[in-house]
């Protein structure tokens, strides 16, 4: 780093920042591209925060509006040019979303004259292809499907299902990552101070054939699971997940709903198992937020992607901490 950077200095802390497909592209809003470099460029403070105090940085990101529209044109181009399958889509949804977050980081750096580069690495992500779950519909991607297309849809195969909100949208398998196999060469690159996009859309889903070696799979990662395993292999103390809610509520969406400003990975487990999280998709973050704990993390942060930094300092969001050695279980 240079003497003219405003970076303080060396910090051994390092952070995965965890920000949603969402956030780049809400959901009711324009799809253009140039919409989501809006929104990405908005999406920046916290890290630029991170990135002033010397911390080791890596950004997850999620892909499920991208994804989505890009199985709708992979659908409507069909009789012109062949079809991709969805684990490349994922790929290349990591690759222009990184671009997008890579390019517009980079200026900003350069603006507040923060000496650190930034670099996108595609990630493949390990899944068990005979675990039961494996190739079971189970998370939603794109927006809302008109209910008249919705028809034309199923009738051509596409699995169309209601979400929690009773919206017609996309389903498709999520399997449960085992490993991130990239997660050295992010390591390093974190360690030498570049800030790395890294398993992007939860990275591409791969197992492993025993005559071909790594083969790909139609199905998608969950962003902030991965996000979980990529903060323990690189040794991060902390996990901030952005989201568009101010953090962890308990009956969300009722009256009574209350946020939680801090939970220990017990308290946390006993919520999910209580199932008063209300409609949303809060439970898998705050699952990911657990497991990042309990496996070595300091703590991790669940809060509105506007609000992250003053979530760090808990005057908002939901921090989860680790129990004192004697109180923790082993689970």
């Amino acid at each position: 780093m240079t003497s003219s950077s405003q970076v303080t200095g060396h910090n051994e802390e390092r952070v995965v920042i965890a920000i949603g497909g969402n956030a780049l592209s809400p959901a009711g809003g324009p799809a253009e591209i140039r919409t989501q470099f809006q929104h990405t460029r908005e999406s920046l403070a916290p890290i630029l925060e991170f990135a002033r105090h010397g911390w080791g940085i890596a950004i997850v990101h999620g892909n499920g509006p991208q994804v989505g529209d890009a199985l709708l044109r992979n659908e409507r181009a069909r009789s012109i040019v062949d079809e991709l399958p969805l684990g490349v889509l994922v790929a290349g949804t990591a690759g222009w979303i990184g671009y997008m977050i890579q390019q517009s980081l980079q200026n900003a750096l350069t603006q507040e004259g923060i000496d650190r580069r930034v670099v996108t690495v595609i990630n493949q992500v390990l899944v068990d292809p005979e675990h039961p779950t494996t190739h079971e519909p189970r998370k939603f991607v794109g927006r809302t499907v008109d209910p008249e297309v919705g028809r034309e849809l199923i009738a051509e195969g596409v699995d169309l299902r209601p979400d929690r909100r009773g919206e017609l949208r996309r389903i498709v398998p999520s399997p449960e990552p085992l490993e991130i196999l990239e997660s050295d060469t992010v390591r390093e690159l974190v360690q030498r101070g570049t800030i790395v996009v890294a398993c992007g859309g939860g990275g591409t889903p791969v197992y492993r054939d025993p005559l071909l070696g790594l083969e790909g799979m139609n199905s998608v990662i969950d962003k902030d699971r991965a996000a979980a395993i990529l903060g323990n292999d690189i040794g991060a103390t902390l996990l901030l997940i952005l989201t568009n809610v101010e953090g962890v509520y308990r009956s969300f969406g009722s009256p009574e709903q209350e946020l939680i400003p801090r939970l220990t990975p017990a308290e946390g487990w006993a919520l999910l198992a209580e199932q008063d999280l209300g409609a949303g998709s809060m439970g898998p973050k705050l699952e990911a937020a657990i497991h990042f704990v309990e496996g070595g993390g300091r703590r991790s942060v669940i809060a509105e992607l506007g609000r992250g930094a003053a979530a760090l300092h808990g005057s908002t969001g939901t921090t989860i901490i680790s129990e004192p050695p004697s109180t923790a279980k082993n689970r």
